[in-house]
């Protein structure tokens, strides 16, 4: 196949070299030709183009099979996801409108899941986040899905959990660095997807997902707050983080939601089989390293 990766970065990257290891022509696109180098030595032919800004678009090549946008914000408020993710996307489904790709996967979030009583959550849950980065997810979303619905794309939509992996994990590094705080009795839902894992479940969403559908790209046993520093503490043989007071409506301004992200359409729809089921299997070889590193030479 013929494989476009937009935003070829953490994800990108590593998902690119597997296409290419598995015999596809991949294609990367980044805003800045300072990775060409990288690229090409993974297998991947570098493109330089932005997608917030539609003319760069116009002198590329096209007739790609496959197209996976995993841009990332790079941080930011609601503007800079509209720019990235909204307006993002609706540039690329008109530079594609004259060669639409047999599969165009994208990269959402579970943000857009609000709930906050601890509740299990699937594809069919309601998407009413507070948070107004994740509001504009779910804009995107309705973007794709009018596209698949008009035939002008066939989107298949990844809500995508907490991403981590080497060198990456918001509480794994705030818990090393001391930052790392156990909210109330630390009871609230954290829901992770390891690096090599999503990459494999974007190739099976290539290969396998159906126009239209919506696939919650979570692991297998999302742990609690607590459950993940505790195992930490251990492993590390270090305390547990402080208490704090649970605050509901820090979290609520902040975009923090507490629930249970079931991927069980995913593994049932897209056959894929974690490589990590859970954080432990994920974070062990992650641990091994530091250990390494740390260790004094013999």
């Amino acid at each position: 196949m013929r494989v476009l990766i937009v935003g070829c970065g953490y994800v990108g990257l590593p998902l690119g070299k597997e296409l290419a290891r598995l015999g596809h022509d991949v294609f990367g696109l980044r805003r800045s030709l300072l990775a060409a180098a990288e690229l090409q030595a993974a297998g991947i032919t570098p493109l330089h183009a932005d997608i917030t800004q539609p003319d760069s678009l116009k002198n590329l090549p096209r007739d790609f099979d496959w197209v996976v946008n995993c841009t990332a914000s790079g941080g930011g408020g609601a503007d800079d996801y509209r720019k990235v993710y909204l307006e993002g996307n609706r540039n690329l489904l008109a530079w594609l409108a004259d060669s639409p790709p047999t599969t165009f996967v994208y990269t959402s979030s579970t943000s857009v899941y609000a709930q906050n009583d601890g509740s299990e959550v699937t594809e069919a849950s309601p998407t009413a986040p507070e948070a107004p980065t994740a509001k504009v997810l779910v804009e995107t979303e309705k973007l794709l899905l009018a596209a698949v619905a008009g035939r002008k794309a066939p989107a298949v939509i990844l809500r995508v959990a907490g991403i981590y992996g080497p060198g990456r994990g918001h509480s794994f590094k705030q818990f090393l660095c001391g930052e790392a705080r156990i909210e109330g009795d630390g009871s609230r839902w954290l829901n992770m997807i390891h690096r090599d894992d999503l990459t494999g479940v974007i190739i099976a969403a290539l290969d396998r997902g159906a126009p239209g559908e919506i696939y919650n790209a979570a692991d297998n046993a999302p742990p609690s707050q607590l459950e993940f520093f505790s195992w930490l503490a251990a492993k590390l043989n270090r305390p547990l983080p402080p208490r704090v007071t649970a605050d509901t409506d820090i979290w609520r301004k902040r975009g923090v939601t507490n629930k249970r992200v079931s991927n069980a359409k995913l593994c049932a729809e897209l056959k894929y089989e974690f490589r990590f089921p859970d954080f432990r299997a994920g974070y062990a070889p992650e641990i091994k390293r530091l250990a390494a590193e740390n260790s004094p030479p013999v």
